[in-house]
């Protein structure tokens, strides 16, 4: 099975200069775990949501947010992204799939064409799920 037939062709994106107000708010309203950095259509790098976590302020949206907490919604993309992820192209196979997952300490896959452009997104449980219904 290829991983073009189980990846999330709907994914979200962000550029480099995005403040992270933007990336909270996708994360919040889309249901996303992974935004997919580009420039020029061009894959530069993946944010989670736990990048996100861990760049934010935990007092944001409580009595005690300060100037400085609310700051760091200020910072951009380009400052807590992966940047160079590891990606597979759309013929790639889920075996592939779960050989890089087993390798690297990754949560999910970026798909690219040919020009590296994003064209969808497999994670761990994308594979999971296919291959119970695979049984």
């Amino acid at each position: 099975m290829k991983v073009k037939e189980i990846m999330s062709a709907n994914v979200v994106t962000v550029e480099l200069d995005d403040k992270l107000a933007v990336v909270k708010d996708a994360f919040e309203n889309l249901k996303f775990h992974h935004l997919l950095v580009v420039e020029d259509h061009k894959l530069l790098g993946v944010i989670s949501d736990r990048d996100l976590f861990k760049a934010l302020s935990p007092n944001i949206g409580t009595s005690t947010e300060s100037y400085k907490d609310a700051a760091t919604l200020n910072k951009r993309v380009h400052q807590i992204m992966t940047r160079h992820p590891i990606v597979l192209d759309e013929d790639a196979t889920i075996d592939d799939a779960i050989d890089l997952f087993n390798t690297h300490s990754i949560s999910c896959i970026p798909i690219v064409n040919n020009d590296n452009g994003p064209v969808g997104i497999v994670s761990w449980r994308d594979v999971l799920k296919a291959l119970q219904t695979k049984q």
